[in-house]
């Protein structure tokens, strides 16, 4: 099937080429189309329906036409001269706030805005929510129905922003905004141009270093195009099938599949690349077309391999209870098989077409290669593997002793601590308990038939009331029917932090279970509470994914590697990869940084990605050395032999696929800063300790037992090529 595929690339390269190119610019177009259709901002809308805080979710949607999507934004209204608010302040406040209300704030639209964007255009509902007690201002709260993370979206809310702000200035007032849409508008503002140097810096690193590398253009272009090209396709297939299927996604998981997409398809491409440019040297007189076609049924096996343990891993996630993972997994496992069948068909075409081309104007392919950084490792590896074992476990060991204390973070990862939105909200917790803006809310409903009453909550709101950590409660607020109730708490702790987890999920949620009404029902929603949920949800999850995913990898290794011992060495050594790269970072982020603790995703994804990821480059140095083995020799030379052949291509894609990774680093989010740094480093683990260093040393320790109980035997009449490839500076 893989050789299939590759010689039809390899014998019809344009047709495989111009249909890759269709494809991919007619699915990246739909994806861009739809991907705001297809995600789903709010967490709290991953959760099962078995959780209190998404029962609240049900409520709030079905009694009180909350929009999930729609996220908490409170306008601040005070006198421009700083003086307190008089009573006739308030009434003109109220009715310019009635004015708004009346008024539809119009979408936009710039050159900026994408084809088949959704027309966001509406009536914002603005009503008077409570004055400060030292009547410094008045909060307005504010719902504009919309995805937050829609440009459309972003644009119609700074529309929005500036009519206020004109009505007020009118007024002599002055205005602030806070709350998610707020946060995500002036989140994106601040960083624009960082987020475009990033971007921009990353593609001139993965240039530059396929120019070191290589000494060619094409080699260091073509790559990036023919990924930008699946990458597009790939996107597209997951957005539109999100769509068919009416899943939601994470507003994160199509820039992970980006990320995911470049790393990874730069990696296929360069282990194809370093390939052919060895096959090419080692058989001056043949075609490239011909080479193409030989390296592709060879590497490609590989490379299958390789993305297979990807696409096993994170379909694991299939079986987690929490959404969020749930569709992120199969996700990310859609994307890589779209990229594996590239890799198998425009990535062989591309090196068809453009055969000894590729390596212009480099004359490397005119002489052998020179002894190199790669050649020393290999002998070093071969003459002291116990010392090289030994020393990778010291140091992957003591990254791991960072584990120790690690504590986990529930909180949101959104808006930037510079911003105007969190500037408003310092402003209102001054004068207001912290959970003013983004209050708890009580939701009860009635089962026994009846209707409810402000008489019939009086208990539970006076009880809720007498809660530690309660600051105020508002009155209770009734459905239309009567039959459903909000009554909303404003904590004295900010609504992201672990107190206030902790007060939900403990005497909030007993004080409504022993004071609410008979013949009622009543659910704790709000941000605490659903991270109070996921925090639950996701321990559960990381129980289940971990063991499941390790089986999976295990069996693909077994079956691939057709051996007992060796898929045990790569397991362990990539669990230890593991735990020292959650290790370190949690010693940077939770002791140096200060933070509460890492992110909750990070666990699992860091599992997910260094696990499967640092699996691939074993599967490559593992099979390269399998087949030096099956050469006549001794094995610790065989090994050597696999390290020079194998270390430059897995030097370079590690360094491509941190540096794609590593960008995420850059990013505003917390969530994003830890996801991107851990991945970056978890990869220059896995690809200079790992695959380079420990794999080989435990192979040269362990010799042709390696492959127990099916021992490898160095095949008759196949001696050791006289060039010896490839070194990471080679020309």
């Amino acid at each position: 099937m893989i050789r299939a595929l590759t010689g039809f690339a390899t014998r019809s390269p344009w047709k495989v080429i111009a249909l890759w190119v269709v494809l991919g610019l007619a699915l990246s177009v739909l994806g861009q189309a739809l991907v705001f259709r297809v995600t789903q901002a709010d967490t709290g809308g991953f959760l099962p329906a078995s959780y209190d805080s998404a029962a609240a979710l049900k409520v709030a949607r079905e009694h009180f036409g909350v929009d999930p999507d729609a996220k908490p934004l409170t306008v601040l209204v005070a006198r421009a001269d700083g003086l307190p608010l008089t009573a006739e302040d308030e009434r003109r406040i109220d009715a310019d706030a009635a004015e708004l209300a009346r008024r539809r704030v119009a979408m936009p639209r710039t050159k900026d805005t994408m084809p088949f964007t959704r027309d966001r255009s509406q009536i914002p509902a603005v009503s008077p929510a409570m004055t400060a007690p030292d009547r410094t201002f008045r909060l307005l709260s504010v719902k504009l129905d919309g995805n937050p993370t829609d440009p459309g979206m972003q644009d119609l809310y700074r529309a929005f922003r500036d009519q206020t702000r004109a009505e007020f200035e009118r007024s002599g007032m002055r205005t602030g905004f806070t709350g998610g849409l707020a946060d995500s508008v002036d989140t994106v503002d601040g960083s624009k141009t960082r987020s475009m140097i990033v971007g921009l810096a990353m593609v001139a690193v993965i240039v530059l270093l396929h120019v070191l590398v290589f000494r060619s253009f094409l080699a260091a272009l073509l790559p990036l195009l023919a990924v930008t090209v699946i990458g597009g396709a790939a996107a597209g297939v997951v957005i539109a099938g999100a769509q068919l299927t009416g899943i939601a996604l994470d507003p994160s998981t199509p820039q992970l599949i980006s990320v995911v997409l470049v790393g990874i398809g730069i990696d296929y491409f360069l282990f194809l690349l370093f390939r052919f440019r060895e096959q090419l040297r080692t058989h001056p007189g043949q075609s490239g077309r011909a080479a193409a076609a030989e390296v592709a049924g060879r590497v490609g096996t590989a490379i299958t391999s390789a993305a297979l343990t990807i696409v096993a891993a994170f379909s694991t996630l299939g079986v987690a209870a929490f959404g969020q993972f749930r569709v992120l997994g199969p996700a990310i496992a859609l994307s890589v098989l779209v990229m594996l069948f590239g890799s198998l068909t425009l990535m062989p075409a591309i090196l068809a077409v453009s055969g000894r081309r590729m390596f212009w104007p480099s004359r490397g392919l005119d002489r052998g290669p020179r002894e190199g950084s790669a050649a020393r490792i290999g002998d070093r590896i071969a003459r002291r593997p116990l010392t090289l074992v030994l020393a990778s476990v010291a140091l992957l060991g003591a990254l791991s002793a960072g584990l120790l204390g690690m504590r986990t973070d529930y909180g949101q990862s959104g808006g930037g601590t510079g911003t105007a939105a969190a500037a408003t909200a310092a402003e209102i917790s001054r004068a207001l308990p912290a959970g003013a803006s983004d209050p708890t809310s009580v939701f009860v409903t009635a089962s026994d038939g009846g209707t409810l009453t402000a008489g019939r909550l009086g208990g539970l709101a006076r009880a809720l009331g007498a809660v530690p950590g309660v600051g105020q409660v508002a009155p209770a607020v009734l459905s239309e029917d009567r039959r459903a109730a909000r009554i909303d708490l404003f904590p004295t702790v900010g609504p992201h932090t672990q107190a206030a987890r902790d007060l939900v999920s403990g005497p909030i949620r007993a004080a409504v279970a022993a004071n609410r009404p008979a013949g009622t029902r009543a659910h704790v929603g709000g941000t605490a509470a659903v991270f109070a949920d996921v925090a639950v949800a996701v321990d559960k999850d990381l129980r289940v994914v971990f063991p499941v995913a390790a089986a999976l990898i295990a069996l693909i290794l077994l079956v691939l590697l057709r051996s007992l011992l060796a898929p045990l060495v790569l397991m362990v050594a990539v669990g230890l990869g593991f735990t020292a790269t959650l290790g370190a970072s949690t010693l940077l982020f939770q002791h140096v940084l200060d933070r509460p603790g890492v992110d909750f995703s990070l666990p699992l994804v860091l599992f997910l990605f260094v696990v499967a990821l640092g699996t691939d480059y074993n599967i490559l140095i593992t099979d390269r050395i399998r087949e030096e083995m099956e050469r006549p020799g001794p094995a610790r030379g065989a090994v050597a032999r696999a390290v020079r052949h194998t270390a430059p291509a897995v030097a370079t894609a590690g360094l491509v696929l941190a540096v794609s990774f590593g960008s995420l680093a850059a990013g505003e989010g917390s969530a994003t800063r830890q996801i991107g740094f851990a991945t970056g480093l978890g990869i220059m683990l896995s690809a200079f300790v790992l695959s380079i260093v420990l794999v080989p040393a435990l192979a040269a320790l362990l010799g042709r037992s390696l492959w127990w109980p099916v021992r490898t035997r160095p095949a008759a009449g196949r001696s050791v090529p006289e060039r010896e490839p490839e070194r990471v500076t080679a020309g």
